[in-house]
């Protein structure tokens, strides 16, 4: 979306539409995590208590994002609810009843992902532009690349559906369908390039070629996204909504849930998505398609796997390394052609710097204080609702 290649509203609703999925099928994971993982609520079976300091972590976090938000602070969803639970936890159970070597990973994973989209953001456009874009004969390598890569995109994103289908439904993975899937995605795309090739032999055009590739990492993105994100609503809910249950005897997060936590996921990615791709898209380093495609691929692989771990993290984070991957990729790319900003105009050397390192800063300093702002504000809210309660 940010690289033009996609209409905006057609692809928000195509995110939104994979992040309910996404949340659906594989957001189990890390709403129990968010559930059960960070405070030990056993203890507090049948107390209002439990429930008590679910609603104080999601009053906390609420406060400190308005707040951020109104002074442009790029927070974390994420961050937030698990700084929020903490702080709750430690007023209701004691310093004791908060597991922080559970905090302290995740913490640890926040700083990891980045870094980890960043570094396949910057090999997949590496990879792109030195067997597609510099080719000898473009064309002809985008007739090779191109098709093989969203064939094994589908091939491999449709496998992995079907085993969440089996985990939540008990349907039998059909593999074969996920390999036929796959061959269908080739096709297509092969197709595709073939009909661009046809009408633009000498100069084909590199996003009508890449649109195929992009159109799959945005629905992938999306799943992921709304598969991590919907534990921040789902986990805490889960909680309320059964009482402060002690969660290893309340079974899993219900399907009712994920599915509510997922259909506000999409409609926060219709409402206020615009602001997100205006940020990642041009904000921090130009997008075109080749470079989207990179970004979106990256975050969602690196979300997904995070996912499947049970850890909660912040997708735009991520999708931001991804993008200052990119750009170093491209720097890197630029000096292996020889070409020396120094070489450059004082005003074109401006222009070329790709990363804007205010961004850097901003989002670091995000990252550092929501954690104990949120804790805090989490412990002062449980505080607040416990006397007022008299419990």
């Amino acid at each position: 979306v940010g690289a033009g290649a996609i209409g905006l509203l057609p692809g928000l609703a195509l995110v939104a539409v994979a992040g309910i999925a996404g949340a659906v099928l594989a957001g189990g994971a890390v709403s129990e995590r968010l559930a059960r993982g960070i405070v030990q609520l056993a203890p507090l079976e049948g107390s209002v208590r439990g429930p008590m300091v679910m609603v104080a972590a999601l009053i906390g976090a609420a406060v400190w994002i308005t707040l951020a938000t109104g002074i442009g602070l790029p927070v974390s969803t994420s961050h937030s609810i698990v700084g929020g639970i903490a702080g709750a936890g430690s007023v209701v159970l004691g310093m004791g009843g908060v597991a922080w070597g559970t905090v302290a990973m995740i913490a640890s994973v926040w700083v990891a992902t980045p870094i980890l989209a960043a570094g396949l953001a910057a090999g997949l456009l590496i990879l792109l532009r030195l067997k597609v874009v510099e080719a000898p004969d473009r064309g002809a390598a985008a007739l090779v690349w191109l098709p093989a890569l969203v064939g094994l995109m589908t091939g491999l994103f449709a496998a992995y559906v079907m085993l969440l289908l089996d985990r939540r439904i008990g349907a039998p993975p059909q593999l074969a369908l996920a390999a036929v899937l796959g061959l269908g995605g080739w096709m297509l795309t092969r197709a595709r390039v073939q009909d661009e090739l046809a009408r633009s032999p000498d100069k084909p055009g590199t996003k009508r070629l890449l649109r195929p590739a992009l159109l799959m990492a945005v629905v992938i993105l999306g799943f992921a996204h709304g598969a991590n994100d919907v534990g921040n609503i789902a986990g805490p809910l889960s909680v309320v909504l059964q009482g402060g249950m002690g969660r290893g005897d309340a079974g899993a997060v219900p399907m009712a849930i994920l599915v509510a936590g997922g259909l506000a996921i999409g409609l926060g990615t219709l409402l206020f998505g615009r602001r997100l791709v205006g940020m990642v898209g041009s904000g921090i380093t130009r997008l075109n398609a080749g470079r989207a495609f990179c970004v979106s691929l990256a975050t969602a692989v690196t979300v997904l796997t995070a996912s499947g771990l049970g850890l909660p993290v912040s997708t735009t984070h991520v999708a931001v390394g991804g993008v200052f991957g990119v750009g170093f990729g491209r720097e890197w790319l630029d000096r292996r052609r020889g070409r020396r900003a120094e070489a450059l105009p004082a005003e074109e050397t401006r222009r070329r710097i790709l990363v804007r390192r205010s961004h850097v800063l901003t989002i670091t300093a995000a990252w550092l204080v929501t954690l104990p702002v949120t804790a805090g504000l989490g412990a002062v809210t449980c505080l607040m609702i416990l006397w007022a309660a008299g419990v």
